[in-house]
């Protein structure tokens, strides 16, 4: 009798143990998700290098706009030409490198963010297609929340070089924009979050 018994309790405990087991199983992930922060503004982006190896002959820079939105400060390289998407790489450097000189380009902010794209900023006959107001001020940015300055590296060798100087090493994503047919604007867009 005193066998059942035994047997009976180790069976109890056995189905006891396996019934804990199947709720830490259900529970603990339910819990782990209702503690995950969801990414900020929804953003999924990174802040590994970005390229695109797209090549587009007769593309030329004519402009360097910023723009600030609710969740990330915007650079936007307007392109002139054939309506194609152009090459570009993006990418966090210790140091953005004047262009052919190769001196380093102080810059504002506690990160910097090397913007090449695949388009001079001269016309196939060397002349200047944009010239920016100031080297060390391509665009203001006074009062943005993540960039704190851009900066003109130069543009050589069919490329055209930025820095832009961030809060942080913040995630950032880059694209192309090309205009519809007909219309010769082309856009490279650099978007950079205000926070992580």
């Amino acid at each position: 009798m005193e066998a059942i018994v035994n047997r009976f309790r180790l069976g109890s405990l056995t189905v006891l143990a396996g019934v804990v087991a199947l709720l830490v199983g259900v529970l603990a992930p339910a819990s782990a998700a209702g503690s995950a922060r969801a990414p900020y503004c929804g953003l999924v982006w990174g802040s590994l290098p970005e390229s695109s190896a797209a090549s587009a002959a007769g593309l030329e820079v004519t402009d360097v706009r910023a723009g600030r939105h609710a969740c990330f400060d915007r650079l936007v390289v307007d392109l002139r030409g054939p309506a194609a998407a152009t090459g570009y790489s993006v990418r966090y450097v210790d140091t953005v490198h004047q262009v052919g000189t190769g001196t380093p380009i102080a810059l504002d902010g506690g990160a910097a963010l090397e913007v090449i794209v695949r388009a001079p900023a001269y016309d196939r006959y060397g002349r200047a297609t944009y010239l920016p107001p100031s080297r060390g001020d391509v665009v203001d940015v006074d009062g943005f929340r993540t960039f704190e300055q851009v900066a003109w590296a130069g543009s050589y060798e069919g490329s055209t070089t930025l820095g832009i100087g961030t809060r942080a090493r913040l995630p950032f994503r880059t694209f192309t924009l090309v205009g519809a047919p007909g219309d010769d604007a082309v856009r490279v867009v650099i978007d950079v979050a205000h926070r992580w």
